[in-house]
């Protein structure tokens, strides 16, 4: 036993003798790895930025030790140039990534079909109901995943609390207004517009933040403003309310994303909050936050009595809200997993991608008449994203 003690002790006067021994530079380098190993269990290591469309949701889900000036510039020079996928795990894990990414996909189409299916069933449009809906569906999908244990649930302060109120105000108003397009226009239509999305977070962030984007960014958003209105002239489903509520969609969502990076970008986060746990607390504040405007709104419209006075089928309007509010669950909380596995950038272009296969099953599927420049307009957009989200990598850094 004594050997075994003087052996330990010796080991360790070797340790510190080699840590006295270290340069500055490699000490910055395994303590900043000892905490990157030791806080984030499902963020992938290394990757510090996060771009406004992407909810700026490492902020939140990130609890950061307070460092010096000295500390943060050493973490500064070991960050990864590279931004490309993130996620490690070899085959294995490139086969996982791109089965949640297949998912993420399909899931998206058929909401967007059920969706637009129940709006279409209904006599009047009752946007605020159906959002209502939908996230209370999630929300009984979180409480079921906590409640059985398949996740922690999470320990949440105050001031946590009303970081994150904004960002379900964000989530749920979004929605509304993505449901009342999706109830005025074709489901294609609808997610062209959104796609203009960049135009919204390069103006937004140059008005709040300060940010001047570079002439190459702004090139890129030629094509995009160019193709939404090229599609809007010959768009056979057009109408006004669909196309600003739209509009609307995306101003919200990006001033959502941008406030919420001037509120919380040098703020310390007091408890660690992985990612599924933060989009499961922002679903169910904006659920919360839905009801009263629903109330308001709508009134209780979406009732039994009202709907059988219709003459609506309601076990097939009941089946298809539901399969509506899984999928509208299932979509999102991929997103937000696959975000936390690839770079920044890898998940702004897989998300242009989701929304070109969107638009082209939706035009299939409920068989939307497509004129040539109309496809043309569309096809605009949808690369200008494609560039935006690639110029995004390549931006120089604020100094």
């Amino acid at each position: 036993m004594q050997r075994a003690a003087a052996s330990l002790a010796s080991s360790r006067s070797a340790a510190a003798w080699a840590c006295s021994s270290t340069s500055r530079h490699a000490i910055a380098s395994c303590s900043a790895t000892a905490r990157r190993d030791a806080v984030v269990p499902l963020r992938i290591r290394g990757q510090q930025k996060v771009p406004l469309h992407s909810m700026s949701l490492s902020l939140l889900s990130r609890r950061r030790p307070a460092r010096t000036a000295k500390a943060a510039a050493a973490a500064a020079e070991l960050a990864p140039a590279s931004d490309e996928v993130a996620a490690g795990g070899g085959i294995a894990g490139t086969v996982q990534l791109g089965a949640m990414i297949v998912a993420w996909y399909l899931l998206n189409i058929y909401f967007n079909i059920y969706n637009k299916q129940v709006l279409q069933m209904l006599p009047l449009p009752l946007p605020y109901t159906i959002t209502a809906f939908q996230l209370a569906f999630g929300s009984l999908v979180i409480f079921f995943m906590w409640a059985t244990k398949l996740h922690p649930v999470p320990k949440l302060s105050a001031a946590q609390l009303a970081k994150i109120a904004p960002l379900a105000a964000g989530h749920m108003l979004g929605t509304v207004f993505t449901n009342m397009s999706l109830g005025k226009v074709a489901v294609s239509f609808t997610h062209t517009v959104k796609a203009s999305e960049p135009f919204f977070t390069v103006l937004l962030s140059a008005f709040f933040l300060g940010e001047v984007p570079s002439p190459l960014v702004l090139g890129s958003l030629v094509p995009i403003v160019g193709g939404v209105a090229l599609a809007s002239l010959t768009e056979v489903s057009f109408n006004w309310v669909g196309f600003w509520s739209a509009m609307a969609s995306n101003l919200l969502n990006q001033t959502r994303n941008v406030l919420s990076k001037r509120l919380l970008g040098g703020e310390e986060q007091e408890e660690f909050m992985d990612d599924i746990n933060l989009f499961s607390v922002i679903t169910v504040l904006s659920f919360l936050l839905s009801l009263p405007l629903m109330i308001f709104a709508e009134g209780v419209s979406f009732s039994p009595a009202f709907l059988q006075s219709t003459g609506l089928n309601l076990q097939e309007l009941c089946v298809r809200a539901a399969l509506a509010g899984l999928c509208f669950h299932g979509y999102q909380k991929l997103s937000y997993m696959i975000l936390a596995r690839v770079s920044p950038v890898t998940h702004s272009v897989a998300n242009c991608v989701k929304r070109v296969v969107v638009i082209v099953s939706s035009v299939l599927f409920f068989r939307t008449p497509i004129s040539p420049v109309n496809a043309l307009g569309t096809g605009a957009a949808l690369a200008g994203v494609y560039l935006y989200s690639r110029l995004k990598k390549t931006k120089p850094k604020s100094s």
